[in-house]
């Protein structure tokens, strides 16, 4: 699949598809003899991954880093790359708690403006 396939399949647009190969988020792109990227279905699956995991908040770096154990292909690497997920897992789930302890707050003030704008409509009756 082309780049312009890969962009619509991913959502990504083509400048961050090519910034992913290039920084090594993603695996290298095979090319076809006319030098075009030529996606694979594993290339579309990591641009996905990368895609979900920057929407989640993890950095570029880590990203790098993750891929960079992957492409070693060595068994020896998986705990290290269940580690690093674990990690991300548990930033992420810590955002999570901070957003829904914001939201909960907010849902609390606008109950608390509904009682004060009932009291005050009562006071005008």
């Amino acid at each position: 699949m082309n780049i312009k396939e890969a962009a619509k399949a991913t959502g990504l647009s083509n400048d961050t598809i090519r910034y992913y190969e290039r920084i090594g988020v993603i695996m290298p792109v095979p090319r076809k003899e006319n030098q075009l990227r030529d996606f694979t279905e594993r290339n579309i699956n990591q641009l996905k991954f990368a895609k979900t995991m920057r929407h989640a908040g993890v950095s570029i770096e880590r990203l790098r880093e993750y891929i960079g154990m992957v492409l070693e292909d060595d068994d020896r690497t998986i705990p290290a790359r269940k580690a690093l997920l674990l990690e991300q897992a548990e930033e992420m789930q810590e955002r999570i708690n901070q957003i829904q302890a914001a939201h909960d707050h907010l849902l609390y003030k606008i109950d608390h403006y509904e009682s004060h704008m009932r009291q005050a409509e009562n006071r005008l009756e």
